[in-house]
């Protein structure tokens, strides 16, 4: 049985993989301090993981084999990347720290939500978030929250589109959400017309990066927006062979961002990634329910972006043409990208993340040897 002192635990199938796959490069680096080991459930998921690193995978598809792994590794911290139902049965373990590190840092509901309550901990990436978990619930001890920044926009992935002398606009919607609630994508309502209306805009090349929940949909409206969207590029891409346009489905987004000079999206964490990662560059939020209001209110980083919505995604092509030749919102970035990931630089959300998992491996050992010894301790 191999050592591994932290724990990433991922009990859900291959189609929400990208949330743990995200973290792997971080866990990688993490692991050359401590080591680190992977628990999964399912055995396609085992096998995906295998192909993307050499982290120790441990696969439990019983609640029984799950007791019986812990109760091997003898592990201090497990760290969860979402809120799976089957978390909870990890969540048995008292012997160890449960820390909640999320898959991305937006203004989505679902980012705050009593499902906190369950972790020792839970990361976060600066005073939005921990703003967000004051107002949006009730008796939340903020104690649990640690603000790390967000360690994967510390990587610098290889590059996944070609370089061009246009200006390049990205398109990158979301994904339809679990529930209503949840709900934030583009593709339904407007996302062919968003497209449409950057093809318009002289010079440009257009990328078209959906969620990868996207390109899996039952939807038939998520379907029939992608299908469309897609027809669209390749139409485009026929009649301007030279222009560049392209659709990326897989691979990580953060290796498409610098090469854009413009973003159109939806809210979640690909708009904060954007903030963090291209401050200097503008961006586009699509508003699927049409309420400025409220969107303003629940989504902060409206106030430093234009919003589009069906009301005015028919002036999309001229408001583009004017950002990318005068973009009034760069101070308002800097303020906001502030407000998102406090005043981190490029580095010290790696750091942070090292040093709370380090920090929290140290108080686990001297809560359980209190425990042992019937003695009192505090963190």
């Amino acid at each position: 049985m191999n050592d591994a002192h932290v724990l990433a635990y991922y009990a859900d199938d291959p189609t929400r993989s990208y949330q743990l796959i995200q973290w792997l490069e971080v866990l990688e680096v993490l692991h050359a301090q401590q080591p680190v080991g992977i628990v999964v459930r399912d055995a396609d998921v085992e096998t995906l993981l295998r192909e993307r690193t050499s982290l120790p995978i441990f696969r439990a598809p019983t609640f029984s084999d799950l007791t019986e792994l812990y109760a091997e590794l003898d592990a201090q911290v497990v760290l969860y990347c979402n809120n799976s139902p089957l978390n909870f049965q990890s969540l048995v373990s008292s012997s160890m720290l449960h820390v909640h590190i999320n898959h991305g840092e937006s203004d989505k509901q679902s980012m705050a939500s009593n499902n906190a309550k369950a972790y020792d901990r839970v990361f976060v990436a600066g005073e939005a978030a921990v703003q967000r978990h004051v107002d949006g619930l009730l008796e939340f001890n903020t104690d649990r929250l640690v603000r790390i920044g967000r360690p994967q926009l510390d990587l610098r992935p290889a590059a996944l589109i070609a370089p061009t002398t246009r200006r390049t606009v990205l398109y990158a919607p979301t994904w339809e959400g679990d529930a209503d609630y949840n709900d934030y994508t583009s593709v339904d309502t407007i996302g062919p017309e968003v497209v449409r209306r950057i093809l318009a805009v002289p010079g440009v090349r257009v990328v078209y990066k959906p969620h990868p929940k996207v390109t899996t949909s039952l939807a038939p409206a998520i379907q029939a927006g992608h299908l469309a969207i897609l027809s669209l590029i390749d139409e485009a891409d026929t009649r301007e062979p030279d222009a560049g346009h392209t659709t990326v489905l897989t691979g990580n987004i953060l290796a498409v961002m610098p090469d854009c000079d413009a973003m159109v999206t939806d809210v979640s964490s690909v708009g904060l990634d954007w903030l963090y990662l291209c401050t200097d560059k503008p961006i586009l939020i699509t508003d699927r329910h049409q309420d400025p209001a409220r969107f303003r209110d629940e989504v902060p980083v409206s106030h430093c972006a234009d919003i589009i919505d069906e009301t005015n995604v028919s002036g999309l092509s001229s408001l583009l043409e004017a950002r990318l030749d005068h973009d009034e919102h760069y101070f308002a970035r800097l303020a906001m990208r502030h407000f998102y990931f406090d005043d981190i630089q490029v580095g010290d959300s790696t750091t942070r993340f090292l040093e709370a998992v380090a920090e929290l491996a140290r108080l686990r050992d001297r809560l359980l040897h209190a425990k042992l010894r019937g003695d009192a301790i505090t963190a």
